[in-house]
Parts: structure tokens; C-alpha cells; sequence
């Protein structure tokens, strides 16, 4: 993955990562209406994108910060 450094930071999402499904939500309706986020980890980086738009950007986000944020969600801290 290669990753332009500062704050506007882009990741290369055709270079090859093994990209990982992590949350589906139906929403109502029911029908083909599935949100899915992918994640993909390259070193001391996750990679996040919408699975709908695999060829799209994906967000950058240090490791723990992503596993921070998948442990509030699991806790409840981010209900609304």
C-alpha cells in the first residue's frame, strides 16, 4: 500500500491487500439494501472502504485507532 503522508492522506486500493469484510447492516425495506465496510491492514495502517465501490478511496487510519474505534462499538460507546 502506498500511502501519501500528511493530513489528506490516500491509499492505493489496486495494489493487491486482502480486503476483509467487517460490519453488513440491512436497513429497512429489506431487498439488496446491505452496507458492508471492508478493511484491509498493511503494516502500522488499516485501510477502510465502502465494498459497493471497491475501485474508490479508502480511509487510512493508524492500527490502533481502527481497533479503538471497532472496541467502542462492540462496548456501545457510539449508540446514538
Amino acid at each position: 500500500m502506498s500511502c501519501e503522508p500528511g493530513l489528506k492522506r490516500r491509499c492505493d486500493v489496486h495494489c493487491g491487500l486482502v480486503w476483509t469484510s467487517v460490519a453488513q447492516e440491512s436497513h429497512s425495506g429489506g431487498g439488496n439494501n446491505t452496507s458492508c465496510v471492508e478493511v484491509a491492514f498493511a503494516g502500522p495502517a488499516a485501510a477502510v472502504r465502502d465494498s459497493k465501490n471497491p475501485e474508490g478511496p479508502a480511509l487510512v487510519f493508524p492500527v490502533g485507532a481502527w481497533h479503538g474505534l471497532i472496541a467502542a462499538a462492540r462496548a456501545g460507546q457510539l449508540e446514538r
